[in-house]
């Protein structure tokens, strides 16, 4: 999924085509991996402060695995890239967080259907943190 939801009525020529980049950046990503050495992997996830084995499972995820996160800021006018600057530490955490989460089928219906807004409180692991950054006018989309 790229940084937006999905038009409601997408066209099946578009949906194949943001599936076919969407796989091809998880392959190119899984090349990288690769092509690391294991001293390489241990640093960048202790840089991350994730053990290595978490840092990896992340990297599988794919580039695309919190997509959701930044469609759902966007959605409740926080801006993602204002949000990563001045909240590096607790951009990051929500990342991983997303990453990881078991309700993106439900969070990518909510976004394509318009609700998500109003209901992400009751399932999204991001909450606390969103409702947080809805509360700080300079996180705000102007």
């Amino acid at each position: 999924m790229n940084d937006q939801a999905p038009a409601r009525h997408e066209s099946l020529a578009s949906r194949i085509a943001r599936w076919c980049s969407t796989a091809w950046d998880t392959v190119e990503e899984a090349k990288t991996l690769a092509s690391l050495d294991n001293e390489t992997i241990e640093m960048l996830a202790r840089d991350n402060a994730l053990s290595k084995d978490e840092f990896v499972s992340l990297l599988r995820r794919g580039p695309h695995a919190a997509d959701e996160m930044l469609a759902l800021m966007r959605v409740l006018n926080i801006d993602p890239e204002e949000a990563k600057l001045v909240e590096p530490l607790e951009f990051r955490e929500m990342h991983i967080t997303c990453s990881r989460c078991g309700e993106k089928a439900r969070c990518r219906r909510e976004l394509t259907d318009g609700t998500a807004a109003a209901d992400f409180a009751g399932y999204c692991g991001n909450a606390d943190y969103l409702n947080e950054m809805r509360a700080r006018p300079e996180l705000l989309v102007d």
